[in-house]
């Protein structure tokens, strides 16, 4: 390299973001992830053996996926080239595996092929990568922040080794932030600063994981302030803060993750955790009809008649959601998910429906007892449909104890909470009124 591209190269990575610099040059800088990293773990092992083949790197953004991808270029000696699966098609990619085929065709150390957000790969481009994943001519490595196995085909998932990566702790950004301002060469170092402690807790608080975002956040600030030295505070770092963009996927699993979690929540009674659950689907975007919809069916299967007023409830919810829109329709959603998650639970119309389904599934067809069957065409009193039977509402308190089933069967069993306990005392007298009729 002559002292004209040294130059351009050193002036090139100056301009660079923050957390581009501090980007770690080996595994042993590289901050997280002990759960896959740790001495001993099987991706150290990996590496160490140069048995690095095809991997999958999932996980939020901020958390180290291109830059483990970069390190195990770096570990191993293989080549890199880097495609984003937003803005390449299939000729580039047929370009990259054929570089990569010159490159072990030459005898260098297998190369590494890293397909950026490859969940936006479509089935023919993901199935493209095969023969040459299951043939060893490329390590590829992929990474999504969506669930592979909703977005990868099962065939590319199958031959990949698949890693998970989680948000960074708050005490992994606070060590990622002092050593950016520590650092002279890449970080911050030539700054004099004076972070206080709180400040830098404040920025691993608000950036929830993303060391990308915390790092953003402290070169904002520092190149922001106008005093020196640089009082790092906690005003300084809120303003540097941008607001949070929810990560969020209508089709992927963020969408039933939290959807899940709301509906878990209000099942459990924690109604603070309900109203977090629900502000982060609004915020991120989800449709409030598709929430609407889940309130509706969370009123019969897990509150049903402990509440009746639960599922009126939430239908006029969804009616007056869909009625009035947002922003309004958030105080209806809170109204809505506050009496759910408060309502006594009861799941018995949930299991009574699934048991009798199931016994119609699986058991012997039950005949309509001859007396329950319909009377009114003609010729059915030459068949005797309808006669004996007994009209409710003649008989004593409106129960008429006759034969409604032909045989023995129980699939209600209501619970010891809310209304359902009178319901309970009620069936129990209707049952004792059938099992003792005149036979």
């Amino acid at each position: 390299m002559d002292l004209f591209t040294h130059a351009e190269k050193a002036n090139r990575e100056k301009s660079l973001p923050l957390a581009a610099r501090m980007r770690p040059k080996t595994l042993s800088e590289f901050v997280g992830q002990s759960h896959f990293l740790a001495p001993g773990k099987l991706l150290p092992r990996l590496i160490a053996a140069r048995r690095v083949q095809s991997i999958i790197f999932y996980g939020p953004p901020g958390t180290g996926k291109t830059t483990l991808a970069h390190l195990l270029a770096i570990e191993t000696g293989g080549q890199f080239r880097q495609i984003n699966a937003v803005t390449s098609g299939i000729k580039e990619l047929r370009e990259s595996l054929q570089w990569a085929k010159e490159e072990v065709s030459t005898g260098s150390s297998r190369p590494i092929l890293f397909i950026d957000e490859i969940h936006r790969f479509n089935r023919a481009q993901q199935d493209a990568l095969l023969p040459d994943v299951e043939d060893g001519v490329i390590a590829l490595v992929g990474a999504t922040t969506s669930n592979p196995f909703f977005s990868v085909n099962g065939a590319l998932l199958s031959r990949s080794q698949l890693f998970e990566l989680k948000p960074l702790t708050e005490s992994e950004i606070i060590a990622l932030l002092e050593r950016s301002i520590a650092d002279k060469s890449r970080g911050l170092g030539m700054y004099n600063i004076q972070p206080q402690h709180e400040a830098l807790a404040f920025c691993a608080t608000m950036a929830e994981g993303d060391a990308r975002r915390a790092l953003g956040a402290l070169e904002l600030a520092v190149l922001s302030a106008n005093t020196s030295p640089i009082v790092l505070d906690v005003d300084l770092i809120r303003e540097s803060m941008q607001k949070k963009v929810l990560q969020f996927d209508a089709s992927g699993d963020q969408h039933y993750d939290m959807a899940s979690a709301l509906i878990k929540s209000i099942r459990g009674s924690d109604v603070d955790a309900a109203l977090y659950w629900l502000s982060r689907c609004i915020e991120s975007g989800e449709e409030i009809r598709f929430l609407t919809r889940r309130l509706v069916i969370l009123a019969s299967e897990d509150i049903g008649n402990a509440d009746p007023q639960a599922l009126p409830l939430a239908v006029a919810g969804m009616q007056a959601c869909e009625f009035i829109g947002l922003p309004e329709c958030q105080l209806t959603l809170s109204q809505v998910v506050i009496y759910l998650a408060l309502a006594p639970k009861s799941n018995s119309a949930t299991t009574a429906i699934f048991a009798a389904r199931e016994d119609v599934r699986q058991g012997t067809v039950i005949p309509v007892p001859v007396h329950l069957r319909d009377g009114h065409y003609p010729g059915s009193k030459r068949l005797g449909h309808g006669q004996g039977y007994e009209y409710s509402h003649d008989a004593t308190e409106g129960v008429a104890a006759q034969d409604y089933l032909g045989v023995d069967r129980e699939y209600y069993h209501p619970v010891s909470r809310g209304f359902e306990v009178e319901l309970a005392k009620r069936w129990e007298e209707i049952k004792n009124r059938l099992k003792n009729r005149p036979t």
